[in-house]
């Protein structure tokens, strides 16, 4: 594991002067001016500066970075008094000038790497077409610059992933190369929408330590984040969106601080971490206490588990020599880098992978000794919450559907009232029966997941990353109702996460995973305040903190 040293955020309350992105106006409507979805927004960039645009899903956050670069939808009615990158109007800008601005002046980086990279290019490639498109090197040298890419954004054995298709990356690495296609050609200002949110803690670290070396070279930042620890580490200057409109900006200490708006205030009370644990995120009320569990209440047991992939060299153990119970009630959490063996945990727990040695027992039944029917009937009682629940539904069936076929298929009656009343354990309505996937918000859809999970009353959830593309609200609302689930019906949660705060919110336990061993368990308070392991030390000192966050107090009036 490369090994990462605390940063010291600087000072550039003073960037330099000259040049940058100045957007004085900005909006953006659809409908013929009948929605209005950004609403006289204005900004500036200086060379070196970072700016960090916050707020809740549909705020405007990224429809404004895509007006920056000419990318709005075709139906979008875009104006400004000014909008302006050094000398260029950016109003005025034909198509061809667009491609002449696009990743050589102006580079992006979007949150969804696999929807970006083209799943038939190899990484090389991708990375090298800026510098192609701009002409700049030769053959020989562009592959030479991808390389040192490849590696500046930490991808190990860059000359292997550069041979590579996107598939055959995980998550950390597909992002990472897209980080590297965007900063190919030398943009001087670089739009980074949620760049660090599908990222375990040390490899966020890298890329925080990545920007922050770009903007000391002179390049601009526009950071779109709903980390708000990120923003504090790296931002200069915060704006504020909520519903398309400026309701707080200024400086990023002054506004972590001490915000004057209630929404902004919100938004950092939402944060989890280990001063919110026991509380709901949300009102700040105290959570039902927890009530220990017994030995004769274990729902999970995991024996010496080991899973292997490949064979000879290229074998790879993703799971080795693993050991734990889980009681009902309880939520335990796993955690570590990317690629140390949690989501194939997950999968060994789900039985959708079978271990090479060792045992997994759920609810007293060996996963290997159950065939046929009693094998479809246990997989009902332990149910999986995914990162992203859009990729698992049917975008052509609606929610009632959606939730409906998770229900026993006994009797003609209707299941709707039984697809309601899930809904509603999950904060959702009736009016929701007939929205298909793509109408919902991230955080409905997300309730939708649980109440199918929840549709086949489970003992054990599986949550892989289940809030860790949630902005701080949405995330909030995720985590309060896990929390009030768990304590109205006993299930139990294995949490599985990259961001060490969500689970000393929410764990009981912790299991912190490095190459599929489980160096460190114990009592998530614990664990994460005396971490004894380097490993666990080195996740925790990864970790972006800002130390002026407000304590939970009642919302004010404006």
């Amino acid at each position: 594991m490369t090994m990462t040293t605390p940063r010291t955020r600087r000072n550039r309350s003073q960037p330099p002067a000259g040049g940058g992105l100045v957007v004085d106006g900005l909006s953006i409507s659809f409908g013929g001016g009948v929605t209005q979805t950004v609403s006289d927004l204005s900004l500036t960039i200086a060379p070196g500066q970072c700016v960090a645009l916050v707020g809740e899903s549909g705020s405007g956050k990224s429809i404004s970075a895509r007006a920056l670069l000419g990318l709005t939808p075709a139906e979008a009615t875009v104006t400004s008094r000014t909008l302006r990158y050094d000398d260029l109007d950016l109003a005025t800008l034909s198509a061809a000038q667009w491609r002449t601005v696009r990743g050589a002046g102006i580079g992006l980086v979007l949150q969804d790497a696999l929807g970006s990279l083209d799943p038939l290019r190899r990484v090389g490639r991708e990375v090298s077409e800026p510098l192609a498109i701009h002409q700049l090197g030769t053959t020989r040298e562009r592959a030479e610059t991808v390389r040192g890419l490849l590696d500046r954004v930490g991808i190990p054995q860059p000359d292997l992933r550069a041979r590579q298709y996107p598939h055959e990356l995980s998550g950390g690495l597909r992002q990472r190369a897209l980080i590297a296609s965007a900063i190919a050609a030398g943009p001087r200002l670089l739009l980074a929408d949620e760049p660090t949110t599908a990222l375990d803690v040390t490899v966020q670290a890298r890329i925080l330590d990545l920007l922050s070396s770009l903007q000391d070279q002179g390049t601009g930042i526009l950071l779109i984040s709903h980390d708000l620890a990120v923003v504090a580490e790296l931002a200069d200057h915060v704006v504020v969106l909520k519903d398309g409109r400026v309701v707080e900006e200024g400086p990023t200490e002054e506004i972590l601080r001490s915000p004057q708006s209630s929404y902004t205030r919100r938004l950092l009370t939402s944060i989890p971490s280990a001063q919110s644990r026991g509380r709901s995120l949300l009102t700040g009320d105290p959570l039902p206490a927890r009530t220990p569990a017994s030995d004769s209440d274990t729902v999970v047991s995991v024996s010496h588990a080991t899973k292997t992939y490949g064979r000879g060299r290229s074998h790879l153990v993703a799971v080795n020599d693993v050991s734990f119970d889980l009681r009902r009630g309880e939520v335990l959490g796993i955690v570590g880098e990317s690629g140390s063996g949690k989501s194939t945990l997950g999968r060994l727990l789900l039985g959708q992978l079978p271990p090479d040695s060792g045992e997994i027992r759920v609810l007293d039944h060996r996963w290997q000794d159950v065939k046929g029917t009693p094998r479809r009937t246990l997989r009902r009682r332990i149910q999986m919450v995914s990162q992203d629940p859009l990729g698992s539904f049917d975008p052509r069936e609606n929610v009632e559907q959606l939730v409906g076929e998770a229900l026993p298929r006994t009797g003609r009656g209707s299941r709707r009232p039984r697809v309601i009343e899930l809904l509603e354990s999950v904060g959702l309505g009736a009016e929701h029966l007939t929205r298909k996937p793509r109408t919902l918000s991230g955080g409905q859809r997300q309730r939708v997941a649980i109440a199918r999970a929840l549709a086949t009353e489970p003992a054990v959830l599986v949550c892989d990353e289940a809030v860790s593309a949630l902005d701080v609200t949405v995330q909030a609302q995720v985590l309060d109702l896990l929390e009030h689930l768990r304590a109205t019906t006993g299930v139990a949660i294995v949490f599985i996460s990259h961001d060490l705060g969500v689970v000393h919110h929410i764990a009981d336990r912790v299991l912190v995973m490095q190459d599929g061993v489980v160096v460190e368990a114990g009592e998530v308070t614990s664990v994460l305040s005396d971490p004894q392991h380097p490993y666990t030390q080195e996740l925790i000192r990864a970790i972006p903190t800002f130390e002026s966050r407000p304590p939970h107090t009642a919302e004010r009036k404006d």
